[in-house]
């Protein structure tokens, strides 16, 4: 709990956005106008077409399960409370697999805490001097089911990652969109685990940071950055601030940690 506000520093974990910025693969990126300029009127005027899913955004249990609830109904309660940022960087690699065992080395988890991933990936994002948008999109490291049911066990509320998803990528439809990097992963799989892809990411388990989590309400924010490098291993107060989206199933959004120094 804080109890002097003049001690508190924020950190914004958010990723700059603008028209450059890569909305997850196959979603409408971010497109912006004016439609008006301060001649003659004294104001300026923009239009915006975006999809939900352009840099820092919040996914909502809507946006993959038909009776989820929209952005509007998080309580706040919910979207800013304590929680704890971990690294995983230094065994973060293409393709790679975290699991529950791996966070809670590192930090300690506590039921019910906002739950910060911070896999390194952030330094491939698109206004990073190292920025590869197919890594960062297509082959940065991600969780198996045994972690699912670890969020679930641990009553997460919500999670947030320095990269293109929660979800491995090699779970999403990317597999399919992606053959030639799919084979690598296969023969990643192999070599490191002794398992196909197909075998560590069956069918059953498809997106399931999505699917086996939305229905419990455990969500989660996608491609952040900003400053987190500065909390890494730290026990704060986080908060992320989406549009207040009546049947919204996911928003762009802010996302900022609170540290009572």
């Amino acid at each position: 709990m804080i109890k002097n506000w003049q001690n508190v520093k924020m950190y914004d974990l958010t990723q700059p956005l603008s028209h450059l910025t890569p909305a997850w693969p196959t979603y409408e990126p971010l497109q912006i106008k004016f439609f008006k300029r301060l001649c003659p009127n004294g104001a300026n005027g923009q239009l915006i077409t975006t999809s939900n899913h352009v840099g820092t955004h919040l996914d909502g249990s809507l946006h993959f399960c038909t009776h989820g609830r929209d952005i509007a109904s998080i309580p706040l309660n919910e979207l800013i409370a304590p929680g704890v940022v971990v690294d995983l960087s230094d065994m973060a690699e293409d393709y790679g697999i975290y699991t529950s065992k791996d966070i809670t080395d590192r930090v300690e988890v506590k039921e019910g805490d906002i739950l910060i991933i911070y896999t390194g990936y952030h330094r491939y994002s698109w206004d990073q001097p190292e920025a590869d948008e197919v890594r960062y999109m297509v082959k940065h490291p991600g969780p198996t089911r045994e972690f699912s049911h670890w969020c679930k066990k641990m009553k997460i509320k919500w999670i947030g990652v320095d990269c293109g998803s929660a979800d491995h990528p090699m779970n999403t439809k990317i597999r399919e969109w992606a053959p030639v990097q799919a084979k690598e992963a296969d023969a990643y799989m192999q070599k490191k685990y002794g398992k196909t892809l197909d075998e560590i990411f069956p069918p059953a388990d498809y997106q399931l940071m999505h699917i086996d989590l939305f229905p419990h309400d455990i969500i989660h924010a996608e491609n952040l950055g900003g400053d987190i490098v500065k909390v890494l291993n730290r026990r704060l107060i986080i908060g992320c601030f989406p549009w207040r989206f009546v049947g919204g199933e996911s928003s762009i959004c802010r996302i900022v940690a609170f540290d009572e120094e």
